[in-house]
């Protein structure tokens, strides 16, 4: 009875109809062998609606609280719906070593499904963020039997956003191994810690060498984490069997993605929409005004991706009809966007068709559309002292999205250049990104650059950013030494009104949600010498350092 009253109220509160006629049975903690002989602990919830269809979450959060809430809401729209931990966790045997065992485990579930009476050959899948990886990872080697995929906030390859513009994501990575280890804790206990605002995790964050920082915010040593300052290549083999983006093409099921405009995996997300369009499909893809964590971002993917599976698996085509929230004339849409300040818009494909925008950094501190003339501007950086991160996109809910960037941008070690105000809107929808030239000291390097929308008050609210760093080889230098630096951006798709400006930072890191560089070369986990220097940003004729971008029609 309490199940039933709290789904209720859950529909309730995500604006979700009511549920389908049936009645849901919950089968809990089976175990389903994998081939080594591991057992998987997985939840059935069953519905008696005839020949229903099956939904596949496998998760390393639990499977208790909101997830079994998930699982009852699920059910009850008339399809069957199995939870399973992930190897490792929750019950599960063996080791959780992320990405590794997903291909292995999730073929093995399959199979156990087929073996089911209540199954009936038509299979979809599930979840957000980790849920995705595993998605991804037994996607290409289900076969027709794969009727629909929803992936919220997720990635095929996580590769990519662990090492964003080759720089380590130290925010993301720390916070996720304090965040498994802390699922164990009681409840009471977690919560004093999150209300003292996780000290032992910021003390992990500043701490060097950065292979002692999960001793400091964990209180042991994470395997994971430690593999991961280590294997830092791109073709390292440590990712040869973590990452699913060489068959994102080979998925012919239709799929829905969702997410946000500062999420952690944004950037690596649209990566695998392009190659779903490169191999033929058709993705519906949705961007919002969220980060990884919103609250926000519940209700929207618990009513589009419900309506997504029930229009593709049997027994749902009435429950899409109710589920749909949409106008009626945006249900075509293939890609739904929110764009800042304007509201919802639908396009045919990301990206969207637009002109060309271009704004070039000025020496006096300003924007303009064509370089200007001067000396370089200059600043110091000191990884002592890192320029530190605000807002954007970070793992935790509470620290990310869109934040006043004042008191950032009073350091002497951030460069502002700012254009003056606009006099009609601005829509920007589509890529961004800034070249930017420069020179200094030391050698190794990172680049980092934001724009920020300064609204007539004064506050200078993210927009969008991206770093990258530079090693000796990996950028172009001119006869000068000056190095020429293709800093891609996340995507947006935001207006910026009348009377607002326009307005981008440009400084040598963003601590800690990319690791500071220590400047010396050294490797990542163990270095702990810093060496900072002066550095120049050209913005001239020959050396035009630029934001690129695309207005929308």
């Amino acid at each position: 009875m309490l199940a039933q009253v709290a789904t209720f109220a859950a529909a309730r509160a995500l604006r979700l109809p009511p549920a389908v006629p049936g009645r849901v049975t919950a089968h809990r903690h089976q175990r389903v062998r994998a081939r080594d002989g591991v057992a998987l602990v997985t939840d059935h919830y069953a519905t008696d609606v005839p020949d229903a269809g099956t939904v596949l979450i496998r998760t390393p959060y639990g499977r208790s609280g909101v997830v079994t809430l998930l699982g009852r809401l699920i059910a009850e729209r008339g399809l069957h719906t199995v939870i399973q931990s992930c190897r490792g966790t929750y019950g599960s045997g063996g080791s959780f070593e992320p990405m590794l065992h997903e291909r292995d485990d999730g073929i093995d579930t399959v199979d156990w499904l087929r073996r089911q009476p209540w199954y009936n050959g038509h299979l979809a899948m599930f979840g957000s963020s980790y849920q995705g990886f595993a998605q991804w990872a037994v996607a290409p080697y289900v076969g027709d039997e794969l009727r629909a995929m929803v992936l919220v906030c997720t990635t095929s390859s996580a590769r990519d956003s662990t090492y964003a513009g080759e720089a380590f994501s130290l925010d993301t990575a720390l916070t996720w191994a304090e965040l498994l280890s802390a699922e164990g804790q009681p409840f009471l206990t977690r919560q004093r810690e999150l209300k003292r605002g996780q000290p032992k995790l910021l003390r992990g964050l500043a701490t060097l060498p950065l292979d002692t920082a999960d001793l400091v915010a964990v209180g042991a040593q994470v395997p994971f984490f430690q593999e991961w300052l280590r294997e830092v290549e791109p073709d390292a083999a440590y990712w040869a069997d973590r990452r699913f983006d060489s068959t994102v093409g080979d998925v012919r099921a239709p799929i829905a993605m969702i997410t946000g405009w500062h999420d952690i995996f944004l950037t690596s997300q649209l990566r695998d929409y392009a190659a779903l369009k490169a191999a033929g499909a058709d993705p519906y893809l949705m961007i919002g005004p969220w980060t990884h964590g919103s609250p926000g971002l519940l209700g929207a993917w618990m009513r589009e991706g419900l309506a997504f599976l029930c229009e593709r698996m049997p027994r749902g085509a009435a429950a899409a009809a109710a589920l749909r929230t949409t106008p009626a004339d945006a249900q075509t849409a293939r890609v739904r966007l929110h764009v800042g300040n304007a509201g919802w818009r639908d396009v045919p494909e990301w990206p969207p068709a637009g002109r060309t925008g271009e704004l070039f950094l000025h020496p006096d501190g300003g924007l303009g559309a064509v370089p200007g003339t001067g000396e370089p501007s200059r600043f110091y950086y000191d990884p002592a002292d890192p320029t530190p991160s605000v807002g954007g996109a970070v793992l935790a809910a509470n620290k990310a999205g869109r934040v006043d960037n004042r008191l950032v941008e009073s350091r002497a070690d951030v460069l502002v250049f700012t254009g003056e105000p606009i006099e009609a809107p601005l829509d920007l929808v589509g890529e961004v990104a800034a070249t930017i030239y420069t020179h200094g000291e030391p050698e190794f390097f990172d680049v980092f650059v934001r724009l920020c929308d300064v609204d007539p008050r004064g506050r200078s609210w993210n927009v969008c950013d991206g770093l990258v760093r530079v090693v000796p080889g990996r950028f172009r230098r001119d006869a000068d030494g000056v190095t020429e630096v293709r800093v891609p951006m996340f995507p947006t798709a935001y207006r910026f009104e009348p009377g607002h400006r326009l307005r981008v930072q440009v400084a040598g890191g963003s601590h800690p949600r990319w690791a500071r560089n220590p400047g010396t070369g050294e490797p990542l986990g163990s270095a702990v010498a810093l060496r900072g220097g002066q550095r120049w940003v050209f913005h001239d004729e020959t050396r035009p350092s630029a934001l690129r971008f695309t207005v929308a029609p």
